[in-house]
């Protein structure tokens, strides 16, 4: 096989011309539309294969995206053929032998940031020191090359993979003046795997405050007690909606849901905080709702200022054997539901107050309900009900028919069947709290 030597590219738009046959719009296309790819993909890896399905549409037979992983391994995310999914290319797909110091082969020199190179052929037998040289030949002989490209992904002065393209035939092969477009698209890709990593990074440390900061339900005798979180399907972004109980010092049983505007770790830090500070003054105070949230209201208001926020806390009183009543103050959130064993429904929508962080010195409101032995209360954030192109009160009225056929389910069974129902479409996060008081045999 015969290598070009190595060479520092040109950059874009520098001395070394295109192809005779690919213009410069054309050029400027095909990044553009590989850097659009990356951007709007659902996530990392299905980006990747789109700028496979692009690059062996207009530039390559086949090609293949590897990436350094945390550890330092290398994970080849995605073969793609220009005939599409090839059964062989599965073969090596997934976790790379390590970049071990015997590695010399051209893959192995690319991701310690050698290149673009230049490939006339497979790699010669001769340079196959190491079982990560070994498995890079085997691809190539398994799909097929007369010529290739392979470039280091670089980012912040780091290699963080490597792309190769590659073409089957001796009529059009890569020669010299291709490593100036393939430069150019491994900056932007480089740029774009860097920044979806990035995201994920920031998204995965909001997700684990998230989750963090939802409540071990408490034990509570006769109060059965289930909650639920789930992510937004469409957005995959992370929220600030969160739910709560507690057990207050003078026995009653605290129920909180609530739902900071936003999505993203703002939210989620802004979400830790409204949470952090109820549970303060819920249990100091110990007072009435509409008192708790009026205090909260304030502290938020002048702590956080730009923040706005939808919340109820609840109050659960009353003795083991019963009966129970219900204490509660709405900030601007959607009304709790209440279910009799029964099926009849109703809306618990007689203490709704303002958003916290719109008026702190005004009164809250406060409603008293009894709660009948086995019957339900479901407290949800918006996530449940809303959808586009849907009237609110069309998507109260679908909750309501739904958690009446779940009445006599066990309290789990109640809440996954609701998700199931309402959350697989949502574009916001869901947060459910349900308590069911069983008096005791």
């Amino acid at each position: 096989m015969r290598r070009e030597p190595e060479r520092t590219p040109a950059p874009a738009g520098g001395a070394v011309p295109g192809r005779a046959d690919r213009s410069a719009l054309e050029r400027l296309t095909l990044l553009a539309d590989t850097a659009t790819a990356l951007s709007n993909a659902p996530n990392l890896e299905e980006g990747l294969r789109g700028v496979g399905r692009i690059l062996t549409e207009r530039l390559a037979d086949w090609c293949a995206m590897d990436l350094i992983v945390d550890d330092g391994q290398v994970e080849r995310v995605s073969v793609v053929h220009r005939l599409g999914r090839d059964p062989r290319s599965g073969e090596y797909e997934g976790r790379l032998p390590a970049v071990s110091d015997t590695a010399r082969g051209p893959l192995a020199r690319a991701l310690r940031g050698a290149g673009p190179l230049l490939l006339t052929g497979p790699p010669p037998p001769a340079e196959v020191a190491s079982p990560l040289d070994a498995h890079y030949l085997g691809l190539f002989r398994s799909m097929g090359a007369d010529s290739a490209v392979v470039a280091p992904l670089r980012a912040r002065r780091q290699v963080i993979g490597a792309l190769t393209v590659a073409r089957r035939g001796r009529d059009r092969p890569f020669t010299e003046e291709d490593l100036a477009l393939v430069n150019d698209l491994v900056g932007g890709l480089a740029l774009g795997v860097d920044n979806a990593r990035l995201y994920q990074e920031t998204r995965d440390i909001a997700e684990r405050l998230q989750h963090s900061l939802l409540s071990v339900l408490p034990a509570v005798g006769p109060l059965r007690l289930a909650a639920r979180y789930a992510a937004s399907s469409t957005t995959a972004q992370v929220g600030g909606d969160w739910y709560d109980s507690f057990v207050l010092p003078n026995g009653d049983t605290a129920l909180v849901i609530g739902d900071v505007a936003g999505h993203n770790l703002d939210a989620a830090i802004a979400m830790s905080q409204l949470r952090s500070m109820l549970r303060g003054i819920a249990v100091d105070r110990q007072e009435p709702p509409e008192i708790v949230l009026r205090r909260l209201d304030m502290a938020s208001h002048t702590l956080y200022p730009e923040s706005t926020a939808t919340c109820i806390y609840a109050l659960v009183k009353g003795p083991e054997q019963g009966p129970w009543e219900l204490l509660l103050s709405s900030a601007g959130h959607p009304p709790p539901l209440l279910i009799g064993a029964d099926g009849r429904t109703r809306y618990l929508d007689d203490a709704s107050g303002l958003l916290l962080g719109v008026s702190p010195g005004l009164p809250r409101p406060r409603a008293r309900y009894e709660l009948p032995p086995n019957a339900t209360v479901l407290l949800y954030t918006d996530g449940l009900i809303e959808r586009r192109a849907e009237h609110l009160d069309d998507s109260l009225e679908r909750l309501r028919r739904h958690a009446a056929a779940l009445a006599r389910e066990p309290l789990d069974v109640f809440c996954d069947e609701l998700l199931i129902g309402h959350g697989a479409d949502s574009e916001d996060d869901i947060a459910v709290l349900a308590l069911r008081p069983t008096p005791p045999d």
